[in-house]
């Protein structure tokens, strides 16, 4: 009896512990869950955090005024860096004055030899294809020139020149005249394209006068003492250049052209000759 009374006692303690564990897991499971979901129940309800847009560049960027640019040059050198300047600004804008009127010139003449070439030759005497050409053109002086030369050639101190002399030598000096007048302002790229150079070196020699002033007053190199003289002298030298090699290249490109465009002339001037000696021989 007493080990049935051990038994059941035993059971009833095994019994009685399992179930204080049971509903103390019951009462604990509810708890864990809730905790465990609190923070994804937060992070579900709460907002997203706005996204800062990304920032926006600033377009407008600082402008440093440069004291020892071609502005400052103007503003604070002193006569003889102004007047450098006003004559490099000057020989420029000559070069390219130049440059540009006797380009249109040469193609103008390029345009007439073409037209001679089509009318004047094609007129049944020299006075009709004078009159064909246009009024200031070299190909009408030249025809106009040598057509006088057979009309004075007769009555007058000239009959002591055979006329095949007499009217080479007018039409001669026509074709001189013509190149003359497309050699007008060559001679003025020249002399810039020469000259230029020197004249801004002049302006860089000023400049280290200047600097080599301010270092002896001031007693030493700092750098804020020589920058602006220094940076003047610089831009002169740059001028000169940027004034005479323009000037050099227009000279030789517009004596090239003149060389083609004078071998037309010349050509037309010769043919003309043979035309007055046959049309004055055949009045004869």
């Amino acid at each position: 009896m007493s080990f049935r009374k051990n038994l059941i006692a035993g059971l009833a303690t095994v019994l009685i512990g399992a179930g204080a564990a049971l509903v103390i897991g019951a009462a604990v499971q509810p708890a864990a869950a809730q905790a465990a979901d609190a923070p994804k129940g937060d992070a579900a309800a709460a907002p997203a955090a706005p996204v800062p847009p990304p920032p926006i560049a600033d377009s407008t960027k600082e402008v440093v005024d440069n004291p020892y640019g071609p502005d400052a040059l103007w503003k604070n050198g002193d006569f003889v860096a102004r007047g450098t300047l006003i004559i490099l600004v000057i020989m420029s804008l000559g070069t390219w004055y130049v440059m540009l009127t006797k380009f249109f010139e040469q193609f103008k003449l390029g345009g007439q030899a073409g037209e001679a070439k089509k009318t004047f030759w094609s007129a049944g005497s020299v006075s009709a294809g004078i009159d064909t050409l246009k009024e200031g053109s070299p190909f009408r002086y030249i025809a106009e020139q040598g057509l006088g030369a057979t009309s004075k050639h007769e009555g007058s101190l000239t009959d002591h020149l055979d006329l095949n002399t007499w009217v080479s030598l007018a039409v001669q000096r026509a074709i001189d005249n013509v190149q003359s007048r497309l050699q007008d302002g060559l001679a003025f790229l020249a002399t810039v394209g020469s000259t230029a150079p020197f004249v801004g070196l002049f302006g860089t020699v000023w400049g280290i006068y200047h600097a080599l002033t301010a270092i002896g007053i001031a007693g030493q190199a700092s750098i804020d003492k020589v920058a602006g003289p220094v940076g003047e002298a610089l831009i002169m030298t740059a001028f000169g250049l940027f004034v005479a090699v323009p000037a050099v290249l227009g000279y030789n490109f517009l004596v090239r052209r003149n060389k083609v465009a004078m071998e037309s002339v010349r050509a037309f001037g010769g043919d003309l000759h043979l035309v007055l000696l046959g049309q004055t021989s055949g009045k004869r």
